[in-house]
């Protein structure tokens, strides 16, 4: 695939926009320069110029090229790792403080949505489903302690009756429904947020992929024809950060997510399938999730790749998983099917941090970034501007290097999630 255009999905199929922002060429001086125009890059300098900050985006491919165009578009409460592993973390006044942090991303996105009028068919309603017994008493477990500790109180529980009649598959045995969640078109929400940068006066460069980095009172960012230096630098490459930052990089690591659209199947059809457009996802380790798009076609993700190699036929593979949730589709053709990479940590909660005192990173969603990226760029941009309270609350979240080094870090996560696949089959 060229590196220049977007993965042939139904996201760029379907986009509001193309995006054609020049390259960097020669030298060029600003308060803070970003690297990566997903949403975390553009969050960052939305926020800066906003409050009257010169700001140039570096981005190595198109705006949105990465897991922030190319995603499941589920906007969910929370982050990968749980509340209670948070506590474990970070202490009970912590986690909450991360809890509220994560309302406040949804409460942005909304934000953002509204007041730049990006078009990227935001829908509400998300439920999480359960596959057997077990998983059914989690989810009590969860929205107990949801409303309980933390005041939420967007959540309903279906029983087995319930959610087949919210989601036509025999395949689950409750749910649990979150009002306050959602789902979106990443890309369009992506390009809608760097034309928004754009009217700010951000520098956006496309194809201008940073192959240095010089650390210093000024810090400064080296493409292959051109280089920026700024007082702030701020790295929102996640999974696409590669080389640069080697100190950070390894608490990372690249995972393969793959994701089928369907043929048109109409509005009477998908609204037989989900019944209140809801998105959705089951709650074993190894997960599948779903949705139906504006234009009523059936969204399918699943399958995970911690080799980093793509399942063959992926067409195929996409269709045989979404027709084991709804046979009732069986004959219905995938007409697209892609993938890429998101960023996990070895705790699934994501990493933020500094380097030196005028670097910022946040990156480590683990597949949980339509939110939470968009509340790690606004926090790094309070940050720079001397607001760092609630940045350094998610800074306190103790990482720990993928073990094996470069080399083995990657069979070792083989291995590893082999234990996590056979506990997803017990009963």
């Amino acid at each position: 695939m060229d590196n220049a255009t977007h993965v042939d999905s139904w996201y760029a199929a379907s986009a509001a926009r193309s995006t054609d922002y020049p390259g960097l060429m020669g030298d060029t001086r600003v308060d803070v320069c970003v690297l990566g125009a997903g949403i975390t890059g553009l969050s960052t300098a939305i926020h800066l110029a906003e409050q009257g900050y010169k700001v140039a985006v570096l981005e190595a491919r198109r705006v949105g090229w990465g897991a922030s165009g190319r995603s499941g578009g589920q906007m969910i409460f929370g982050f990968a790792s749980d509340q209670s592993k948070l506590v474990r973390l970070v202490g009970s006044q912590d986690a909450k403080k991360i809890w509220a942090c994560g309302l406040e991303g949804m409460d942005l996105l909304r934000a953002l949505v509204a007041r730049f009028n990006i078009d990227c068919d935001l829908v509400h309603g998300h439920i999480h489903a359960a596959l057997k017994p077990r998983q059914a008493e989690e989810l009590r477990t969860w929205q107990a302690d949801l409303e309980n500790t933390y005041g939420y109180r967007s959540l309903k529980f279906l029983d087995r009756q319930q959610i087949r009649a919210a989601v036509a598959s025999e395949r689950y045995v409750a749910g649990l429904h979150d009002s306050n969640s959602g789902h979106i078109h990443p890309l369009n929400y992506v390009l809608g947020l760097a034309a928004a940068a754009e009217a700010l006066g951000v520098r956006i460069y496309e194809t201008s992929a940073v192959i240095d980095i010089s650390e210093g009172a000024a810090v400064s960012a080296k493409t292959a024809h051109g280089r920026v230096t700024a007082d702030f630098l701020v790295l929102a490459g996640n999974a696409y950060l590669a080389k640069l930052a080697p100190g950070i990089e390894t608490k990372i690591m690249p995972v393969g997510t793959y994701i089928g659209a369907s043929e048109p199947l109409g509005e009477e059809r998908c609204r037989a399938l989900i019944a209140d457009n809801a998105a959705v996802a089951d709650i074993n380790f190894v997960l599948d999730y779903f949705r139906c798009s504006a234009d009523h076609r059936m969204l399918f993700g699943g399958r995970v790749s911690y080799s980093t190699l793509p399942p063959p036929n992926l067409m195929a593979t996409m269709h045989k998983r979404m027709a084991a949730v709804f046979p009732q589709l069986q004959g219905i053709r995938m007409e697209y099917a892609w993938g890429g990479f998101v960023a996990i940590t070895m705790n699934r909660a994501p990493h933020f941090g500094r380097i030196g005192s005028n670097i910022y990173f946040a990156h480590g969603f683990s597949g949980h970034g339509i939110a939470a990226t968009g509340l790690a760029g606004k926090l790094m941009a309070d940050a720079i501007r001397g607001t760092a309270e609630n940045f350094d609350v998610f800074s306190r979240i103790p990482h720990h290097d993928f073990p094996g080094g470069r080399a083995l870090r990657t069979p070792a996560l083989v291995l590893a999630m082999t234990w996590y696949r056979l506990r997803d089959l017990l009963p």
